[in-house]
């Protein structure tokens, strides 16, 4: 079994330098600026989820409920993901934005009759994620390039 509670000077490890500027680039905030971000599509992600409770629509909906709760969920988990690992995450951002644009025209397509509070709540919460997708998809172009 090997001893792995040993601490050793990593000066003479051959990728120091580049593992000191990675730490520093990483601390500095280089590649946590769609931290900004994740709160908001996470709230949104989680309100979308609970939507067809707090709008009542459950009874007159049944299809759209099961819907937004999967789509909020969906999106609350890629906010997550974001937080826990935003440097392998970044190319997902993009996939907010599509989530967005699906639940924009979701009451017409999935739903039966909207009623307008329906389609208001849909579109506006699909309106925030393809903005809030688009903002992480900008800051995840911007840190790749530096």
């Amino acid at each position: 079994m090997s001893n792995v509670s040993h601490r050793s000077d990593l000066s003479g490890h051959p990728d120091v330098d580049e593992m000191r500027e990675r730490h520093d680039r990483v601390m500095s905030g280089g590649g946590r600026s769609t931290a900004l971000a994740d709160a908001p599509v996470f709230l949104l992600g989680i309100y979308c989820a609970v939507s067809p409770w707090v709008l009542h629509f459950t009874a007159s909906q049944p299809a759209l409920v099961t819907h937004n709760l999967v789509i909020g969920i969906a999106i609350a988990v890629l906010a997550l993901c974001f937080t826990a690992m935003p440097e392998r995450m970044t190319g997902m951002s993009i996939a907010i934005c599509a989530l967005g644009a699906w639940l924009i025209v979701s009451p017409w397509i999935v739903g039966s009759s909207p009623d307008m509070g329906v389609i208001l709540n849909n579109v506006i919460v699909g309106g925030l994620a393809v903005v809030l997708g688009a903002v992480c998809a900008g800051l995840a172009v911007m840190n790749r390039k530096t």
